[in-house]
């Protein structure tokens, strides 16, 4: 097989692997009539799990300590990715079903290009902040069709605020984290993150442990989102980048919001909605859009594309 289409098809699986990210955290959390996990437990729990694989990989590897220059970009991508952008999408995916999620979700490549373009100074033009507006009004419509269809108020219920609160963070954390991606390389930069956050994530994982007894499937959701979301599926997904090319690769990532529908119907039998498959297919459209104003050169680094990582 050709390197570029190996590369192809590891950029599939790491989507795969964070589309999948969307059920499998609402079967470990449950739901707000049926709670399991508590999102915060969900929350430091995951992290435990990819920090403690993180350590492994960064002794084999014996790759150094972050410089004192690397450590508050780093810590900035702890609190977007590895706490901010799970505790925000558990407690949303408690309200709403993973496909609902899915719309707001597929705002992330957009949003990380617009906090690249504050945080890191790299320019956008009018084109890509009129498609950014356009994305963000397109699910402000959606939020509020959801709600009147339900009977709601119109307006942005909580769930959506949760959800935009998380890709707002893991927006920000990407960022962070491609600043030092260049000196400490992609693969390092999720491991140190998930290390750093230890010392707040084992106190937390010990101090939320359910009192009560848990169905096998919510821990299994659990260890998915540990070991694959927030691990894993980063190694596939850099390893394709650079193997295929972030141009090409990262195209796939448009595919995100589709695979977190479908995986929702066969993992939690969640049914197909004509409004979210088409506001879903809206959004990724202005996502497209959006990247045609916001490529980078072709001779630029993929793992430090700061709008190439998914959640």
């Amino acid at each position: 097989m050709k390197k570029e289409n190996l590369g192809l098809l590891l950029g599939l699986l790491g989507v795969t692997v964070f589309a999948i990210t969307l059920p499998m955290t609402r079967m470990a959390t449950g739901t707000a009539d049926a709670p399991l996990l508590s999102p915060w437990f969900v929350t430091f729990a995951r992290a435990v799990l990819a920090g403690s694989l993180s350590i492994i990989v960064l002794l084999m590897t014996r790759s150094p300590l972050p410089q004192a220059g690397q450590r508050t970009p780093l810590a900035m991508a702890v609190l977007g990715n590895a706490l901010g952008f799970p505790i925000f999408l558990g407690f949303a995916l408690r309200l709403v079903p993973s496909s609902h999620a899915a719309v707001f979700t597929a705002l992330l490549p957009l949003a990380t290009a617009a906090a690249a373009a504050v945080v890191l100074g790299q320019r956008a033009r009018l084109g890509f902040w009129l498609c950014a507006a356009l994305g963000a009004g397109l699910v402000m419509v959606f939020s509020a069709l959801r709600a009147s269809s339900q009977g709601h108020s119109l307006g942005l219920e909580w769930a959506d605020a949760l959800l935009l609160g998380a890709v707002l963070a893991a927006a920000m954390g990407y960022v962070y984290g491609a600043k030092v991606t260049p000196s400490l390389g992609a693969e390092r930069v999720i491991c140190w993150v998930c290390v750093m956050a230890l010392p707040v994530t084992i106190p937390g994982t010990l101090l939320t442990w359910p009192e009560q007894p848990i169905p096998l499937s919510a821990w299994i959701g659990l260890a998915y989102v540990g070991i694959f979301s927030m691990w894993a599926g980063f190694f596939a997904w850099f390893r394709g980048l650079a193997m295929g090319g972030a141009l090409r690769v990262s195209q796939v990532q448009l595919l995100q919001p589709f695979i977190s529908i479908v995986a929702g119907f066969l993992i939690l039998g969640e049914g197909f909605e004509a409004l979210t498959l088409g506001f879903a297919f809206a959004v990724v459209l202005t996502v497209f859009l959006g990247r045609r104003f916001t490529q980078p050169p072709a001779s630029a680094s993929p793992a430090a594309t700061a709008d190439s990582t998914p959640p």
